[in-house]
């Protein structure tokens, strides 16, 4: 389950909230409900507040890559505050993945995110 909130745009800024797990069944309304705040006019930066988000697979990445490179063709800026540990170190390990396909499928990816989440999950207790 995902909570989405997105606030009214304010100043140039909107802030957008998750709160649960952005995975294969989420991410379709997800991307329902972000990418027409991308087309905010007016809208500059789009903040996207993690702290409530506990989990997110292949998919998830995808649409926030989707996200952020669509507000970047507009000359909008992107950015992701309150990462849990968990969230920013799928973060950290695709932005040091290369380009090329290295999974031979979704759920390949998504089980090696979910056990690297996992573990990082354990490091905080």
């Amino acid at each position: 389950m995902l909570n989405i909130s997105i606030a009214k745009p304010e100043n140039g800024r909107c802030v957008v909230s998750l709160a649960g797990r952005l995975d294969t069944a989420t991410a379709p309304l997800c991307e329902q409900k972000l990418l027409p705040a991308v087309a905010t006019p007016g809208l500059l930066v789009l903040v996207c507040d993690m702290s409530g988000l506990d989990y997110i697979s292949s998919m998830g990445l995808r649409l926030i890559f989707k996200v952020r490179k669509a507000l970047e063709a507009q000359n909008k800026t992107f950015l992701m505050i309150k990462l849990q540990p968990q969230i920013a170190k799928v973060f950290e390990i695709a932005a040091a993945l290369p380009r090329e396909a290295i999974f031979t499928s979704l759920e390949e990816a998504d089980r090696y995110f979910a056990a690297m989440q996992r573990k990082e999950l354990e490091k905080q207790r």
